[in-house]
């Protein structure tokens, strides 16, 4: 058996030395393999040339079978290659080669999303893909757009009517001392630009109104609601549900928070399922009035970039007919579960 393993060799290396074609020394080396599998079927047991090339037909198929198994790999590892390699006429013409996704900046800034198993290259994807509205920029707008620039997302609008504040500063923490006079959504843009350049900031210095919401919201994928009054919470609601945009909602009151993501088109139920009216003056008093623990926007801002990270690419699942509380004073947080309500004006309740 030695023997013919030496003529195998001799074949191989000493074709190759000839220079030989790869596909010739091939086609010796089955020639060979062939010969020797017909002396092994072919003589009586005990034939001296049978057990000089072996004793066994077995052995050769075994051999045989590993070859082939080896062979079969390495046409795949080389069809694998050829398809990582650019085409002929792409590398002649480099304006014909698609630009790529994701620079390598890019790739080593988001390298912790990407070995995330839920996310991975697919979901850091869509999220550049995504466009996403916040609706004020402050307390929770302030974390939300930090973060979801932060995570890559491409495309963020922001609209508020409202300047800095000196008073802002103890929780809406995109803001400096030094913006305090300027348009909260330019100074929310700057600091976004400044994280995060490789995302387009769309900042809106104006008041969402019934005559601008609809062609607004209607080109972004996702809306995030922080503002604080009733009014506009049920106007983007009633936008949103009719162009059936999800709505990740979130509200703050002294030392508790809650967030929630309403999208009827889906089966869950609106805002104004939940909340179907205003309530009465001094009943929800805003956080000026009230007042509010300053990291309680920034906890509860982030839940909401979770939020839309999540609706964004599939992962985990939303807070979509559920709503979590979370009180920072005794540090608990539980989630109730919501319904559609029969008869809503917005959403119909599901009916």
């Amino acid at each position: 058996m030695l023997g013919v393993l030496f003529v195998a060799a001799l074949i191989w290396w000493g074709g190759r030395f000839l220079q030989l074609p790869r596909a010739l020394r091939l086609a010796l080396l089955g020639l060979l393999f062939l010969a020797v599998l017909s002396l092994q079927l072919t003589l009586p047991e005990g034939h001296g040339l049978r057990q000089a090339t072996g004793g066994s037909a077995e052995l050769w198929l075994m051999l045989g079978g590993f070859g082939l198994l080896a062979a079969g790999y390495g046409r795949i590892i080389s069809g694998l290659k050829a398809r990582a390699q650019p085409k002929a006429n792409t590398m002649s013409d480099p304006s014909s080669q698609p630009a790529p996704l994701f620079s390598e900046i890019e790739l080593n800034r988001y390298a912790r999303h990407i070995v995330l198993r839920e996310l991975g290259g697919p979901g850091q994807k869509k999220m550049k893909q995504a466009k996403v509205l916040v609706i004020g920029a402050g307390g929770l707008g302030a974390p939300a757009l930090q973060y979801l620039a932060a995570a890559g997302v491409g495309v963020i609008g922001v609209i508020d009517d409202d300047e800095v504040e000196n008073a802002n500063l103890q929780r809406q923490v995109i803001h400096r001392d030094q913006d305090i006079g300027m348009p909260k959504v330019f100074s929310a843009e700057a600091a976004m630009r400044a994280q995060n350049p490789h995302v387009e900031v769309r900042p809106y210095h104006r008041r969402l109104s019934e005559e601008i919401a609809e062609d607004l919201f209607a080109d972004y994928d996702l809306i995030l609601d922080g503002t604080d009054n009733f009014d506009t919470r049920y106007l983007v609601n009633r936008v949103a549900v009719k162009l059936g945009k999800p709505l990740i909602s979130g509200a703050l009151s002294q030392w508790e928070g809650q967030l929630s993501l309403f999208h009827p088109a889906k089966g869950g139920p609106c805002y104004q399922c939940i909340f179907p009216e205003a309530p009465a003056a001094g009943l929800a008093p805003s956080c000026s009035e009230a007042g509010v623990i300053g990291p309680l926007p920034g906890v509860v801002g982030a839940m909401m970039a979770v939020e839309a990270v999540k609706q964004i690419t599939g992962a985990g699942a939303t807070l979509q007919g559920e709503m979590l509380i979370y009180d920072a004073l005794y540090g608990e947080s539980r989630k109730i579960r919501l319904s559609p309500r029969a008869g809503c004006l917005v959403c119909g309740g599901g009916n």
